[in-house]
């Protein structure tokens, strides 16, 4: 009975709440069906779909604020109140309808309802008065307490063992608590600027609160802040996904809508934004912001409306002009085509011509076969993929892998670097997706490169080996896999790309690198080829993570170079019939072979030397380099020159192939042979490095290897190749600074040396940046520790010797020799040509050298006057980790010692503060954080604009971080560089953030015993309570030793100390009562009173006068009877 009472019970609580459930429903239902003020989405007469609007709308009159829509088929409208009642009217008249009788049937079951109630409220009270009943007083029955017992010998349920559903209801009554707290934390945070912490601390929030199909005030709330700091860090795709989510719980949230629309037009979305600001002036029509923010968007609507009409025309113009056949004004055309070019450049344009079925035009053009239809076709399609993946993929598709090996099969170098533009693009956009702004109807496309990347890898791997393509396309290849394969920073965790290239296409790669110059039966190739072949094995190599990924490559090489065919095999060297090379008397494939090790050397030197390990590998060159034939002794020469300055095979070479190479040098016929034995033995010579104890050859011998060198070198008669050699030779012979001292009182062979500068010879530039590299010292060396240098005394250990020469006082000199010579204008010359050439690895060989030549500041001027300046911008931001440090600190050497305006005029001076900003990481060198706030605080007190540019590369958290350094230059810097800082309005304002202690660590600086500290902290302090009153009122209350400080600063024997304190009690007087009179009781009004009449200081005594002036007019204190205060 008790059960069913229970149960009953129950039944008759769920009934209880069935009411009060469908009560919200009817009334949310009624309110719905009467908010006439919202015309919803419909279809119009035409089949068209019309978006909802809520009236009045912008352009209709304050009193149509309903909606309305006329009885027979119609577009709806906003109408007064008299003309809904009209068309209701006749609405009803319309569909009127006989009136049907009531039926009783509902108010029957109400009163069946009724009596069901109170019939469970009676047998709910009988069984409360049973149950009163049946309850004992005292004690309990034994069968009761056994019972309870065992119940109480259970183990107690905890919350993890509860049901997951139990869980779900407890946890977020658990976590409310904790939610808004986040909220505020993340409120604070943002108010101070720190946008990425804000931003974690809403993402916690969000994380905590129930999922969505459970209520949660705080959801709303946190999605539209989090929005408001991804708007600050200029994430605006992210900004308005959160906006979206925010509006999708509260539709009528103006704020969220305001910057969804905010971000929409940083997107260029512009259509999507206009309709959220529609709905937030809807919503508050009286809200100015709102409007004004319609004006300015529908003004820019119109604007690209009509650059769009205008462009249409322009475009049109152009294809017409160049598909025209019987057009023979060649100069109209090529004014077309370049027009073309420069319109695809621009975001606009671009989408125009993609949008006016200008691909297939384009590729028509390129369809003609004309140098300079081609050339046109392939600039404008570099212009259309720039950025835009959705737009690269459709291009693709339309572009086929004909096309594309068409233009590398051209003998053309300009149309291959025009291929190669094209084709780095298109890469960059598939693997880093969207760079500009999204577009509207981009956001419903979904966007997968995968595919179509590995496909263009692919295709392009296959083309490197096909007798078709141009030297100048092979070598277009090979520089675009080495820029788009590898990793960017061995940092990333994914290197699929490059295992997936090693699995399809390293013995493709080793074809190319094995191919033998001039030979009839090889592959065409360049002087280049060899060389690219070869940094795209290093980089490949260098991009494998483990040792297993690494023995696997060698053992491919290996196994490549055990297996390559005889000429006439297939392409492979791994094809049925291939032969061992070792076992044959086939020259041919030995040459290859050869070739193949040369090149491996030259790259991955570790696989290589895996190679000359291989069972006749080392004879067979050590035989060829005796042959008759010169080709032959070329490539075996060759081999054995790479194989000179590797580790593993150097002291093998120095035995048994130093005198082979001496015969050659001696005895052979052809330069070109003799300059590559010259070579060999340079590079055996200098096999010590910059170990002056190390000496491979008798003395004086290098020295009359480098004068052979130069003479070579300054021979134009001879042939580009073995000038080229020598330049090499040179490069390895620098490492001694004998060599240095006479290479830089050659003026003759410096300007040869300048002039090879502009070479698009990749080992020509490398050489030159090398040599010069050796001649300025400017290579990575440590000073060894004393006391390691005394134990290996102890343990007879060799230890390495300076030359006395490398001494800074010679480096000295030769850098001012180099200057004189020019070396500042080839430097920038290298570094202006932009070609594929200048890898990397010479970029930093090249900052390296300008890092020498700014160290003396003397000559940081001449630097500047010959275009340095402009040169280490992008060796700033683009290259190795190592080459864009030294370039960023050379910029900061400059920065710090030049006036900014002048070293980097124009729109140049905001691209220098990235790489600054830079040097000011915590993981960089203590020399490099202090050079990099000095030159900041010299930038920060030239413009607003700079600080603003300073203040957006999230400079000022490292500077704050600075100022906390234990090193006191370091500390003093980064105070001088806040001073600077806080004219700006934005850094100011962090001063008053709640929870900071920026302002307590200026006040607690301008206390210290450091003078020059003491004046940056108090130039802060004077310049933030100059800008913001507020502050004055809060230095009482950072620290107790507040008034000390200040008189301390007033009394101090420096003149800028008083004139810095003299201004913050200035400005705190005339910025509080309360304070003034705080500062007029103390000890401070009599040094105010002195420093007044002092003749002697006329920077501190008018600003005392006025601290008395603003004292008198509070009524603090009175003037004296001879006007003194």
């Amino acid at each position: 009975m008790i059960r069913f009472a229970s149960a009953l019970r129950a039944a008759g609580k769920m009934l209880y709440s069935l009411p009060l459930c469908l009560l919200p429903t009817i009334l949310l239902g009624t309110a719905l069906a009467r908010n006439v003020r919202l015309c919803e989405s419909y279809l119009g007469p035409d089949g068209r779909h019309h978006s909802g609007f809520y009236c009045p709308r912008l352009n209709d009159p304050p009193a149509h604020g309903f909606c309305c829509q006329p009885a027979s088929p119609g577009l709806k409208f906003c109408c007064p109140q008299p003309e809904v009642q009209r068309l209701l009217n006749e609405s009803a008249a319309a569909e009127s309808a006989p009136e049907e009788p009531r039926n009783p049937a509902p108010l029957l079951g109400v009163g069946l309802y009724g009596c069901l109630v109170l019939a469970l409220l009676a047998v709910d009270l009988l069984h409360f008065l049973r149950s009163r009943r049946q309850r004992r007083p005292l004690g309990c029955s034994s069968a009761s307490r056994r019972l309870l017992s065992r119940c109480l010998a259970r183990p107690l349920l905890r919350l993890d063992d509860a049901p997951a559903a139990d869980k779900a209801r407890r946890a977020p009554a658990h976590l409310a608590v904790k939610v808004p707290e986040l909220r505020l934390e993340g409120n604070r945070l943002f108010q101070a600027g720190r946008y990425e912490e804000a931003l974690e601390a809403y993402t916690r929030a969000l994380r905590l609160c129930p999922p969505e199909p459970q209520p949660c005030p705080e959801r709303a709330l946190l999605f539209r802040n989090r929005a408001a700091a991804h708007l600050k860090r200029e994430d605006y795709a992210q900004a308005e996904l959160d906006a979206s989510e925010a509006i999708k719980v509260d539709g009528r949230d103006v704020k969220s809508l305001f910057r969804r629309s905010q971000a929409l037009q940083k997107l260029g979305r512009l259509d999507q934004a206009i309709l959220d600001l529609q709905r937030c002036a809807s919503l508050e029509p009286k809200n100015k912001a709102f409007q004004e923010a319609l004006r300015n968007l529908g003004s820019s609507m119109q604007e690209k409306m009509n650059s769009m009409s205008c462009t249409d025309s322009k475009v049109e113009q152009m294809f017409k002009l160049l598909l025209d056949a019987e057009e023979k004004d060649m100069d109209k055309k090529q004014k077309a085509a370049q027009n073309l070019i420069v319109l695809a450049r621009e975001e606009p344009g671009a989408e125009k011509i993609f949008q006016s079925d200008g691909v297939r035009l384009l590729l028509q053009l390129l369809d003609t076969g004309r140098l300079d239809m081609m050339l046109a076709a392939l600039r404008t399609l570099t212009g259309l993929c720039q950025g835009h993946r959705a737009r690269t993929m459709a291009i693709l598709a339309e572009l086929g892998s004909q096309r594309l090996c068409t233009a590398l099969e051209v003998e053309d170098e300009q149309v291959s670097m025009a291929t190669y533009s094209l084709l780095q693009v298109t890469f960059d956009s598939l693997k880093e997706g969207l760079q500009r702004d999204v577009r509207g109807k981009e956001g419903a496309v979904v966007l997968e490169g995968t595919k179509e990347l590995k496909w263009l890898l692919k295709q392009l791997l296959e083309a490197l080996t096909r007798d078709s393509i141009s030297p100048y396309g092979r070598d277009s290849i090979l520089n675009l896999l080495i820029s788009v394969v590898p990793r960017k920073s061995l940092q990333a965790p994914n290197n699929s790309l490059t295992l997936w290239v090693i699995d399809q296409g390293l013995q493709k790669i080793l074809e190319v690198g094995g191919t033998v110059r001039h030979s009839p039966e090889g592959l065409r190739v360049t002087e280049d080829t060899h060389m690219s072949a070869a940094v795209l094995l290093s980089k490949l190599y260098e991009d494998l993570k483990c040792d297993a990924e690494r023995e696997n490559f060698c053992r491919l090489c290996e196994d490549y170079v055990r297996r390559v065919p005889r000429c006439g095999v297939g392409p492979w060297g791994l094809a049925e019939g291939a032969e061992r090379w070792f076992e044959g008397h086939d020259v041919s494939g030995k040459l290859r072979a050869i070739q193949t090790a040369s090149c491996l050397l030259q790259g991955p030197s570790e696989a290589g030397n895996h190679v000359l390990e291989l069972s006749g590998i080392m004879e067979s060159i050590l035989a060829l380099c005796a042959s008759s034939q010169e080709a032959d002794q070329l490539v075996a020469v060759e081999a054995l020159i790479h194989a000179a300055d590797k580790a593993k095979r150097a002291t093998f070479i120095t035995t048994n192939g130093a005198s082979l190479l001496k015969e050659i040098y001696k005895h052979s016929q052809r330069d070109s042979i003799r300059i590559r034995a010259l070579v060999g033995l340079c590079k055996l010579g200098s096999a010590g490095g910059t170990d002056f104890s190390m000496k491979q050859f008798a003395e004086g011998s290098t020295l009359k290897l480098a004068k052979q060198c130069r003479k070579w070198l300054c021979n134009e008669a001879l042939e580009a190749g073995t000038r080229y050699w020598a330049l090499e030779g040179l490069a390895f012979l620098t490492l001694d600074a004998d060599v240095k001292e006479e290479l830089v009182e050659d003026r003759e062979t410096l300007q040869v040396l300048f002039q090879l500068a502009r070479s698009e010879n990749r080992s020509v530039l490398f050489a030159v940046a090398s040599t010069l590299v050796n001649c300025t010292s400017s290579y990575d060396h440590e000073e060894p520790d004393p006391q390691l240098v005394e134990l290996a005394k102890y343990a007879k250990q060799r230890i390495p010797e300076k030359h006395p020469k490398d001494k800074p006082e010679f480096v000295r000199r030769r850098v001012r020799k180099l200057l004189a010579a020019g070396v500042v204008s080839a430097l920038s010359c290298m570094v202006k040509r932009e070609s594929p050439s200048l890898s990397p690895a010479c970029r930093e060989l090249i900052s390296r050298v300008f890092l020498a030549v700014v160290e003396d500041p003397e000559d940081r001027g001449a630097v500047v006057a010959h275009g340095g300046g402009k040169a280490l911008i992008p060796l700033a931001l683009e290259g190795t980790e190592a080459g864009q440090t030294k370039a960023a600190q050379a910029l900061a050497k400059i920065t710090i010692t030049t006036a900014p305006e002048m070293a980097f005029p124009g729109e140049r001076i905001y691209e220098v503060v990235r790489p600054l900003v830079g040097l000011l990481h915590v993981s960089r060198p203590a020399l490099q954080n202090f050079e990099g706030l000095m030159a900041l605080t010299n930038l920060a007190g030239t413009s607003e604009q700079l600080r603003q540019k300073i203040v957006k590369e999230k400079a000022v958290p490292m500077v704050e971080g600075h100022m906390f350094e234990e090193h006191e230059m370091i500390r003093l810097a980064a105070t001088e560089c806040m001073c600077n800082l806080a004219l700006s309005p934005e850094v100011a304002e962090l001063f008053l953030a709640e929870g900071s202690d920026r302002l307590k660590l200026l006040v607690l600086y301008s206390g210290e015993e450091d003078e020059r500290l003491r004046q940056a902290a108090s130039g802060a302090l004077a310049v933030l309570t100059s800008l913001l009153p507020p502050v004055c009122t809060r230095i009482p209350q950072v620290t107790v030793h507040w008034l000390e400080i200040l008189q301390a600063l007033l009394l101090s024997p420096s003149p800028e100390l008083q004139h810095r304190g003299a201004v913050v009690v200035r400005n705190m007087v005339a910025a509080d009562k309360e304070v003034a009179a705080k500062l007029m009781e103390s000890e401070t009004l009599e040094i105010l009173s002195v420093l007044a009449g002092a003749e002697d200081k006329p920077g501190a005594a008018p600003v005392a006068k006025e601290c008395l002036a603003q004292a008198v007019s509070y009524g603090l204190i009175k003037p004296g009877p001879d006007g003194a205060k």
